[in-house]
């Protein structure tokens, strides 16, 4: 995180309870408007002549759907079809954005990097020029589409249902954020933002779950984070042949549960209307609010729709659907 910009949000009360999240010490808000800082998402920048032939030879959305006004989920995959990383992609000019979790930030730019060769292709990491914000004004809404439309005057915007994700340098982010909060909108923690992205259904992968599943499983296909007419991608021989031989077995669903510490990424799913106690799915993140958890969850599809859910070990809280 740019150092001005983290002295700014000092100043604003903000409380940094580790690299990635930051809350803030508020008497109950009012009103719908909220502004948040993102630090658990990263900016790796891929700039040069030849980015966009690159990225397209990487990567599971198609980069020519890409403009200055539309970005696009994605998935960059290991040659299995395994994810290693989702990501939020966005054009800026002639360079892109790849936002995605900061944790794999490094791995994943190390992993592009070997494939570069020869290639007019700079990979940086810019999540310290780079400032991400959030504006919500409402509660996020299952199951409703999301549509990447992007706009960019001073700052990149990119609207999120009813929410906008902003891309500002840092003394663009200060001057943005002192605007909005001037307008009303009132400065919330950043686990908020992850909790809202778990209900937009956004599949952001961990240290964890990264080469744990294939983008289908992640619901990318329904996102529009996979082209199926693009061409060869790594990993692409899998990914088409689960889209052409039938779906996968596999899909992402929104889930809660009541009165529990969150579960840790990768955690076992059991459905006790099984004979056999075995694993169903795996919890791909979860965040609690007003004592209710929810969490996207990969599980085994049902012909009848039917569960019995619960997580391993834990008897008693059950694990309802919300997306089916």
């Amino acid at each position: 995180m740019n150092p001005d910009w983290k002295n700014f949000l000092l100043a604003e009360h903000a409380v940094f309870e580790n690299d990635t999240d930051i809350a803030f010490s508020s008497p109950e808000h009012e009103g719908k408007q909220r502004i948040y800082p993102i630090a658990y998402l990263g900016v790796l920048t891929v700039a040069g002549s030849d980015a966009a032939k690159f990225l397209q030879g990487q990567i599971t959305c198609n980069i020519n759907d890409i403009t200055d006004s539309k970005s696009c989920l994605g998935a960059m995959c290991n040659p299995k079809g395994r994810a290693i990383t989702t990501f939020l992609l966005v054009k800026n000019a002639d360079v892109f954005l790849m936002v995605l979790p900061q944790e794999l930030l490094a791995s994943v730019k190390k992993r592009l990097q070997m494939y570069v060769l020869r290639s007019d292709v700079i990979l940086t990491d810019s999540s310290d020029q780079l400032c991400l914000i959030g504006l919500s004004d409402g509660e996020a809404k299952p199951g409703e589409a999301l549509d990447f439309a992007t706009s960019r005057q001073e700052n990149i915007v990119v609207n999120l249902q009813n929410r906008r994700l902003i891309i500002a340098a840092p003394d663009n982010a200060k001057r943005f954020w002192a605007e909005q909060v001037k307008l009303g909108f009132q400065p919330e923690d950043s686990a908020q933002w992850r909790y809202l992205d778990i209900v937009s259904g956004i599949p952001w992968l961990t240290a964890t779950t990264s080469e744990e599943f294939i983008p289908q499983m992640l619901n990318l296909d329904k996102l529009g984070g996979i082209s199926f007419n693009k061409g060869c991608y790594t990993g692409q021989e899998i990914v088409a042949r689960t889209h052409y031989l039938g779906k996968a077995k596999r899909e992402m669903f929104l889930a809660e549960c009541a009165d529990i510490t969150p579960p840790e990424p990768n955690s076992i799913i059991i459905d006790d209307g099984q004979d056999i106690e075995q694993s169903v799915g795996k919890v791909l993140g979860a965040l609690s609010r007003e004592n209710i958890c929810k969490m996207l969850i990969v599980l085994q599809i049902s012909d009848t729709n039917a569960y019995n859910l619960r997580l391993k070990n834990q008897n008693q809280d059950r694990i309802t659907l919300l997306t089916v």
